[in-house]
């Protein structure tokens, strides 16, 4: 099971193409958990700032309230 989690194939030292697309699954899944990391960084700072945005308008909507 292991082996087959991580994509290794005794065969892939003998079948040239095997081990090519080998290479190349790994390189995409590379590029996939890169693209992960950027969107989650990016969902993130989006997320400050829309709690920043809705804090400001908060904090101005207390700032207008009169005394009763």
């Amino acid at each position: 099971m292991a082996k087959a989690l991580i994509g290794y194939r005794s065969s892939d030292l003998f079948d040239p193409h095997l081990a090519t697309d080998n290479a190349r699954l790994r390189a995409r899944v590379g590029e996939l958990e890169a693209l992960v990391l950027s969107l989650c960084s990016e969902n993130d700072r989006l997320s400050a700032q829309v709690a920043e945005h809705g804090l400001r308008e908060e904090m101005q909507d207390l700032s207008e309230m009169q005394p009763a």
